[in-house]
């Protein structure tokens, strides 16, 4: 039985798959509960792992200024740690770089990165073969522990969950809707429709980043919902996280409140409009519903997003049926 003392989880990619990779760490904690376990994501992701119970390290990457330099200078921070395990979730040549050059005893990976041909131990990463990301995710350390997958799981902090008392007092639903793509946002008609659908006694929360604002603005204005309130770069993510574990209900897109939502087990409904969760990043919390166009013959368009619509009609978001 293998048994690791430190260990090293790389996932440099984009927020929701560093929420998703937190499904590694429940996981690794179980398995190795004298282990320190670390993770590196990059600059801005960090926060989501703010006092997390089992990290003893969140690494920080920044990758938009000298790029080249800090990628050196980690390699060096890394090696000095000496990890005898590195996970590595991210396909890309920078960070298979970083676990090749790691100095781990053991090194696992993807297939797909560059540089797998220098690690201990790879599978393939494979979109639409069944399987959910987080156990995607796991395939990478089955070697040495078992096939069962964790969920992935957040810890707002006791601060988070004072700050957000009094927004949870009564009951209320939350709706993120934005996206980085334009074909993974459900059109603000359908938001507004959405809003106007709920019950006057019920308090609507748009969540979403500063630069969200306008988007949530235009859908309170055009709603007749009387109980409307923009919180757009008012929480962080662990704060909004702890906001929507109390929510009757979470409405969201394709993104990464989605697995916000997935992280707490809140109850979510996923509207998936250029994309499917067969990609496998759907929800994967207790209570959850995806709502989607099935049979268009142009649908998925891609594994991401656009930022217009390729056909020039958008029906993947404008066709569909909003739940009651």
């Amino acid at each position: 039985m293998v048994d690791f003392k430190n260990i090293l989880v790389i996932q440099t990619a984009f927020i929701g798959d560093a929420i998703l990779a937190s499904s590694l760490l429940e996981k690794l904690h179980a398995s190795f509960p004298k282990a320190t376990v670390s993770i590196l994501v990059r600059l801005g992701n960090e926060g989501i792992y703010q006092e997390h119970p089992f990290l003893k390290e969140v690494v920080v990457w920044n990758k938009k200024e000298a790029k080249f330099s800090n990628l050196v200078k980690l390699i060096s921070r890394i090696r000095k740690n000496k990890y005898d395990c590195v996970v590595n979730c991210h396909r890309f040549a920078s960070s298979g770089l970083l676990t090749a050059l790691s100095g781990a005893r053991h090194t696992s990976g993807y297939k797909e990165n560059p540089f797998s041909f220098l690690f201990n131990y790879t599978v393939r990463h494979t979109i639409g073969d069944g399987r959910h990301e987080t156990e995607r995710y796991n395939q990478l350390i089955e070697e040495f522990t078992d096939k069962t997958v964790f969920k992935p799981k957040l810890y707002p902090s006791t601060p988070d969950q004072k700050l957000v008392e009094n927004l949870t007092k009564g009951s209320y639903i939350c709706m993120a809707p934005a996206s980085v793509w334009y074909t993974k946002q459900l059109p603000i008609a359908k938001w507004v429709e959405l809003c106007d659908k709920q019950s006057n006694d019920l308090v609507i929360y748009l969540l979403g980043a500063q630069g969200d604002e306008d988007l949530c603005s235009s859908i309170k204005k055009q709603s007749s919902h009387p109980g409307i309130e923009i919180l757009t770069g008012k929480l962080t993510l662990l704060q909004s996280a702890q906001l929507m574990s109390g929510s009757k209900m979470n409405f969201v897109n394709d993104s990464a409140p989605l697995h916000l939502a997935s992280s707490m087990n809140s109850p979510v409904t996923a509207f998936f409009c250029s994309t499917v969760p067969e990609f496998g990043f759907g929800p994967l919390s207790d209570r959850s519903q995806v709502v989607e166009v099935k049979g268009l013959p142009c649908r998925p368009c891609g594994l991401h997003g656009y930022k217009n619509c390729p056909k020039g009609h958008f029906k993947c978001g404008h066709m569909i049926e909003l739940p009651n």
